[in-house]
């Protein structure tokens, strides 16, 4: 576990050679932004003094408030790998604060530091291990990122099929180099689909990490003149990309949710932060699958999950319980993509989670048959119910559901609910190519 101090940063840009710093922060949307000074500013930056606009930021700060100021946490200190070795290029990850040092409270990384501290009070610790999927798509002559791909690779191919091969062997090396334990990287199954699993870590380490993963994906593979999307679904025809998030907690550091006395091997505390998440799975989508674009894959017969159920026997459902015990149980939530601000979905993933511990919130039955296939009779005795269908289904789970507007606080919640709501009455009022095909010659 790092522990920097000031020294050992100064120390490191100066036996390194790092002419440029970039202070990092996500936006409520999920998007990193940064602002970059020179070397010559390190004693500005590690005193706190860095001042932003934040009110030139879409959904950032209300009007009339501007002056913001960037912490950086020390300890997520990284030189970037690809940039010159002489006058070297590194990165700071802030938090965003106001003038009078008080934590910003619609900054996304401090969200989830305040549902880490709960769960702290309550002995826990939130162990989190996403699976990153995305698409390498070519790019025009303009370097416009396109959706063509001359690739047919499927499931776990290799080259020649797999002609990602290549940028995606750099990733994983860059990766490494930038302290990431990479545990494996393959073919999806999508031609020009992509995954890269990094091992699991604590819940604001495996957010950040997160971040810095799409950062470097997205840089490697223009450095081989290709596009990295996280898009969920890019082609119609085609799987789309998911992130799932495998959760466990931990105390005094040890995995809780295993039991040798369980038929699954699950505890009562893994049983009960499953119902919270069953329990609040509708609002938290607003959060886990946050664009238009999201919908699209939650769709039967793409492996994307469409209805709240639970088991350790099935690959399909919601929640799925894999195979290893002991202390590598865990539950595997198969909804989010990775569109979604890893902060936020962290914050309300864990605020879901310990609101079932603490209500005893058991979940219904498991469901050891692909859901999709059943008949409509056979959900409905089984009191099967689906996940918000659009973006603007999932807008209105969330603002009925108090207890996950508390995790995001007030005016944050209120600023995706009316964000989501607006991008769905954009979209809505688009017409597409399929509209033109179908309709134009017939009407």
């Amino acid at each position: 576990m790092r522990n920097y101090t000031r020294e050992d940063i100064w120390n490191m840009v100066e036996a390194e050679d790092v002419e440029f710093i970039r202070l990092q922060f996500t936006d409520i949307y999920g998007v990193m932004k940064n602002m970059a000074v020179t070397v010559s500013q390190l004693e500005k930056v590690l005193d706190n003094n860095c001042m932003f606009d934040g009110s030139s930021m879409e959904g950032f700060l209300r009007e009339g408030e501007s002056d913001m100021y960037l912490y950086p946490d020390l300890n997520t200190f990284e030189i970037f790998p690809w940039r010159p070795q002489h006058g070297k290029v590194a990165r700071l990850i802030c938090d965003v604060r106001r003038p009078d040092g008080t934590p910003y409270s619609g900054d996304p990384r401090y969200v989830l530091k305040k549902v880490i501290r709960q769960a702290e009070e309550m002995g826990y610790t939130l162990n989190a291990g996403p699976e990153c999927e995305f698409f390498l798509f070519h790019t025009d002559e303009d370097g416009t990122p396109t959706t063509l791909t001359h690739e047919q690779g499927g499931y776990f191919d290799v080259g020649p099929l797999d002609l990602g091969e290549n940028a995606r062997r750099d990733m994983v090396l860059t990766l490494e180099e930038m302290g990431f334990e990479i545990e494996s990287s393959y073919h999806e199954i999508a031609p020009a689909q992509h995954e890269i699993d990094f091992r699991y870590g604590e819940a604001l380490e495996t957010a950040d990490n997160i971040m810095t993963f799409k950062m470097v994906v997205k840089t490697i593979a223009k450095r081989h003149g290709l596009h990295a999307t996280f898009m969920p679904k890019p082609k119609s025809e085609t799987n789309g990309s998911g992130m799932h998030m495998n959760l466990s907690l931990s105390k005094h550091g040890k995995n809780i949710f295993q039991s040798s006395e369980d038929f699954n091997g699950l505890s009562k505390e893994a049983y009960y932060f499953m119902g919270g998440l069953m329990e609040h799975i509708k609002a938290i989508t607003c959060i886990t699958n946050p664009t238009v674009n999201s919908y699209k894959r939650f769709v039967p017969g793409y492996e994307a999950p469409v209805y709240i159920s639970w088991s350790a026997k099935t690959k399909e459902p919601l929640i799925r319980i894999p195979s290893v015990r002991g202390e590598g149980t865990r539950l595997e939530l198969r909804s989010p993509d990775p569109s979604a601000n890893p902060y936020l979905t962290l914050a309300v993933l864990l605020g879901a989670g310990l609101d079932g511990i603490r209500r005893k919130i058991l979940p219904p039955d498991s469901v050891d048959t692909d859901v999709w296939k059943m008949a409509p009779k056979q959900r409905e005795e089984l009191k099967l119910e689906a996940l918000p269908e659009s973006l603007q289904a999932a807008a209105e789970e969330l603002e009925k559901d108090e207890y996950i507007q508390g995790i995001l606080g007030e005016e944050l919640a209120q600023k995706l609910i009316d964000a989501r709501k607006k991008e769905y009455r954009q979209y809505c009022m688009q017409v597409t190519d399929w509209e033109i095909a179908n309709y134009l010659h017939k009407i």
